[in-house]
């Protein structure tokens, strides 16, 4: 089942009462405080933008989408969520998405563990939820979300994945799970870790595997990603011989910027460094035959 805004079957109506929090308002607690001189607003005019819900094995996954309005046909990028979850910047991403003509989805991937916006410490947040879900959920609800964009505007065989932190080790991971996905542009995700029953593998055990090419976007001074991280990614993309979307697979490092510098709202910001690698992601995306 899946329903756009405004659609008002009596199942949907209910349904849409029970979401936990409306998405893509605000910011999420543990992201203050918010640095709203530089915080970017993108105007929804001309675009079709807003919530929505699909079914994953009876369970309703809330999403904010953002596309051109009256549009058919487009690219789809899937915008996956930092560990805030889908608050105003994610919703301000996939505007910007759909200002360059794509079908831009965001589902609450955090939905079934928990509400990300409603905590105050990011170390619950984590604890509580963030460390409790399973990268094989994960993968099913970006797949969820491919099959509701074609249902409403989107061309399944132009897919792209991209994300921020958390969802920069995820867009990583979905790359090499779905063999539709076109291109991925990861943003400071986490490239290794300890393996276990939620996260399995990680992106360096998965360069082998990748069934798309992904442009990893770093900051040099990321305390949390070391580029030692980033040079093991090299090393195993370089000896995936005979993987070409390995082989495609690049990196462009940002020397003095930090961790989340994509992040308009945070003090992390880096305005040079964020444009720069939002015209590379379009770049790239158009480059591998999603736009």
């Amino acid at each position: 089942m899946s329903l756009l805004p405004g659609q008002s079957t009596e199942d949907g109506a209910t349904r849409r009462t029970a979401l936990k929090a409306a998405l893509g308002v605000g910011y999420a607690a543990t992201a203050m405080p918010i640095m709203a001189q530089t915080a970017i607003k993108t105007p929804a005019t001309g675009l079709a933008a807003g919530e929505g819900i699909f079914d994953v094995d009876g369970f309703t996954v809330p999403f904010y989408y953002a596309a051109p309005e009256g549009k058919k046909n487009l690219p789809i990028v899937l915008v996956v969520q930092e560990i805030f979850g889908v608050h105003e910047y994610i919703a301000d991403t996939c505007r910007r998405f759909a200002k360059a003509g794509y079908l831009a989805i965001a589902p609450d991937l955090f939905a079934r563990q928990g509400d990300a916006s409603k905590y105050t410490d990011i170390g619950k947040l984590i604890a509580e939820v963030v460390s409790k879900v399973p990268d094989d959920q994960v993968m099913g609800d970006l797949d969820a979300a491919i099959a509701w964009a074609g249902e409403n505007g989107g061309n399944v065989k132009k897919v792209a994945v991209t994300g921020f932190c958390w969802g920069g080790r995820i867009t990583w991971l979905y790359a090499a799970y779905n063999k539709n996905v076109k291109a991925g542009v990861a943003w400071y995700g986490r490239l290794v870790g300890a393996s276990n029953a939620v996260n399995p593998k990680h992106p360096v055990e998965l360069a082998a595997s990748l069934k798309a090419p992904v442009l990893g976007l770093y900051g040099g001074q990321d305390g949390g990603i070391p580029l030692t991280t980033v040079n093991e990614m090299k090393d195993a993309l370089a000896a995936a011989k005979g993987n070409a979307a390995a082989q495609a697979s690049e990196f462009v490092v940002y020397p003095t910027a930090p961790h989340a510098f994509h992040a308009d709202y945070r003090p992390s910001f880096r305005k040079d460094a964020a444009e720069d690698g939002f015209a590379r992601a379009l770049a790239w995306f158009k480059a591998k035959g999603v736009a």
